[in-house]
């Protein structure tokens, strides 16, 4: 990837987790970027295509980061109990939300790929939380995936009430909250 692009899509995604969607606009980008509007338009040649690539790129590195934390951790319970943490860093970056929690709220209004990379987002979540659940013994897999889109969606919500307010710490309370009555296991 030039260096260009994998600026483009950096400066993007930080628009992105701050303004949706609908905040990308090319010429904002660029002035981000310090190049020509026109110089987007050869990475990118669409709104849509951009935002197709920001949010693939969103979820390709939190599912390599999903990855990374189960390796790393003790064991699977130390890597559910780990995982908030990937939320709680766009609300210690600027408040920022995560981005395809963002785009989600747009929905009415995106083109079909961005669409489609924002669920594959969601997806990607559900899987690994739910294979994780089975491997820490905390659910059947007949009910881990229920269950695991039950924790995604608690930790999406504690990450959108946290940033209205702009406090983290309501996003800590509440993630210690899941815990306390069993949905995060402790």
């Amino acid at each position: 990837m030039t260096n260009s692009k994998g600026a483009i899509l950096a400066a993007a995604r930080r628009i992105a987790q701050s303004h949706g969607y609908s905040g990308l606009n090319f010429r904002d980008l660029a002035d981000q970027v310090g190049i020509r509007a026109a110089s987007i338009y050869h990475h990118f040649p669409s709104k849509a295509g951009l935002g197709a690539a920001v949010a693939r790129r969103y979820w390709e590195d939190t599912e390599n980061e999903l990855e990374t934390l189960l390796k790393e951790a003790a064991d699977p319970i130390s890597a559910l109990r780990q995982c908030p943490k990937i939320f709680r860093r766009s609300l210690e970056s600027d408040n920022r939300l995560c981005l395809c929690s963002f785009m989600s709220a747009e929905y009415d209004d995106l083109p079909d790929e961005v669409t489609a990379e924002v669920q594959a987002f969601s997806d990607v979540n559900v899987t690994w939380i739910s294979k994780v659940l089975v491997a820490a013994g905390a659910a059947r897999p007949k009910d881990s995936e229920a269950r695991a889109r039950a924790i995604f969606a608690a930790v999406a919500g504690a990450q959108l009430m946290a940033r209205s307010r702009s406090d983290i710490s309501l996003f800590d309370a509440l993630i210690e909250s899941y815990r306390a009555t069993g949905l995060l296991p402790a």
